[in-house]
């Protein structure tokens, strides 16, 4: 099974390569404006328009740029994806779970304290497959420019808990990389360097 995998689009909607699926890690909506009415209708214009010329499923997140989600969910239009939040779903036999979670940064949304994070990452379930994830766990793809790892430590310890076969994330635009590590591939893939600059190409995965 071919998985594509992207995160930080803040409204830049790449090309997407043939797959079976697609994860979206977060941080969908524009950069520009932050403001619930303009992302309610750009999700309902430009998102709709560009998830409709998609041919595979569709998994999302929400990310800390993506305040409708936290605010106010109820204006989020429907569209045609699996939008997960503490939630999971299977696809193609693939049992999926997706948390917008990240440690604490600034007043964004979708924000949470180091004890409030592990309560939520021990929501995931066992057995779960592919993990997405909008903030990355402590020492992989969270090392930021200021010199030091801004992921989650109990997400990391929860990952290696469940051994999923991938866990995808973005958030730290400068920490786009993959790892095995312990029989899973954790990988940040965003597309967006840290000048917001569309700079990597969707990353694929083959699971088996």
């Amino acid at each position: 099974m071919k998985i594509c995998a992207i995160a930080d689009l803040h409204g830049q909607l790449p090309a997407i390569p043939e797959c079976d699926l697609l994860l979206i890690a977060g941080d969908i909506c524009p950069v520009t404006n932050h403001g619930i009415a303009f992302q309610a209708d750009w999700l309902a214009t430009e998102l709709r328009a560009w998830l409709s010329r998609l041919r595979m499923p569709v998994v999302a997140i929400w990310g800390n740029h993506d305040f409708i989600g936290e605010h106010a969910p109820d204006l989020v239009p429907r569209l045609p994806w699996v939008l997960l939040h503490d939630s999971a779903v299977e696809i193609h036999g693939l049992k999926i779970y997706g948390s917008p979670w990240q440690p604490r940064f600034f007043d964004w949304a979708f924000n949470l304290d180091e004890p409030d994070l592990e309560r939520k990452w021990e929501l995931i379930p066992e057995g779960t497959d592919v993990l997405l994830l909008h903030g990355p766990p402590y020492g992989f793809g969270d090392w930021v420019g200021r010199g030091e790892h801004t992921g989650s430590p109990s997400l990391r310890r929860r990952i290696f808990e469940i051994r999923p076969k991938l866990a995808v994330f973005g958030h730290i635009h400068e920490g786009r990389g993959e790892w095995l590590e312990e029989g899973v591939v954790l990988a940040n893939v965003t597309v967006l360097d840290e000048r917001y600059q569309m700079v990597y190409a969707p990353a694929v995965f083959e699971l088996e």
